[in-house]
């Protein structure tokens, strides 16, 4: 996931608004529900993770960055759940320092790049200020190089890891609105997300990326 952009229309919120929450050092990792899985293997053949054999793999292709790729996973209802794309720019610009959370955090040494492990992260930024219940709370997880969180406030979600010859990403947004069908009921907070059989699925699945033939 390229990144999620800072709503322009939220002003800035001090620490004091909301203080942020830390996930567990080590958390326990999710038993994934899926009983079938595959291995999907990028176009290029540089890159490969496992996938529940219900959901779908798109190619995208014609939208990846010059010498890149780009794949889209949906469920079998056409539910977007995450996007990989490599040789992308991994700079970020930090417009705005705001309330969050660390909701999970697992790192993820098969990506390892010159001494630096990504890790896999599903984080909040929130936007106290904001009067649209659906842009106030910004939450997204992904595979990232960048230092977790810390401190009174943060900069918004920018979800990149460090990969030959640049960049990429791997990740998606989680909205607690969405009426998809196949949604699991009653899930309107990150923390019951946390426990649903589709995200301990999605994390399985990104957190298993890696060179292709390992």
């Amino acid at each position: 996931m390229p990144s999620v952009p800072p709503l322009t229309s939220a002003p800035g919120s001090s620490a004091s608004d909301v203080p942020p929450t830390e996930a567990p050092s080590s958390p326990a990792t999710p038993a994934p529900t899926a009983a079938d899985w595959q291995i999907f293997t990028t176009p290029d053949g540089k890159l490969q993770f496992d996938h529940p054999a219900e959901w779908t793999v798109k190619d995208r292709g014609a939208e990846a960055a010059p010498g890149g790729v780009f794949v889209e996973v949906l469920t079998a209802g056409g539910k977007s759940l995450a996007t990989l794309r490599t040789n992308v720019a991994t700079g970020a610009e930090c417009t705005q320092r705001i309330p969050y959370s660390v909701l999970d955090l697992v790192p993820v040494p098969a990506l390892a790049q010159q001494g630096v492990t990504p890790h896999f992260i599903f984080e909040l930024r929130l936007y106290p200020a904001e009067k649209d219940p659906t842009k106030a709370n910004v939450m997204a997880y992904g595979i990232s190089s960048a230092p977790k969180p810390s401190g009174p406030d943060a900069c918004p979600i920018f979800h990149f890891f460090t990969w030959p010859p640049s960049g990429a990403s791997f990740g998606g947004v989680y909205n607690p609105f969405d009426t998809s069908p196949g949604n699991e009921p009653n899930i309107d907070t990150p923390e019951a997300y946390l426990e649903t059989s589709e995200y301990k699925d999605i994390r399985k699945m990104i957190t298993s990326l890696r060179p292709a033939g390992q």
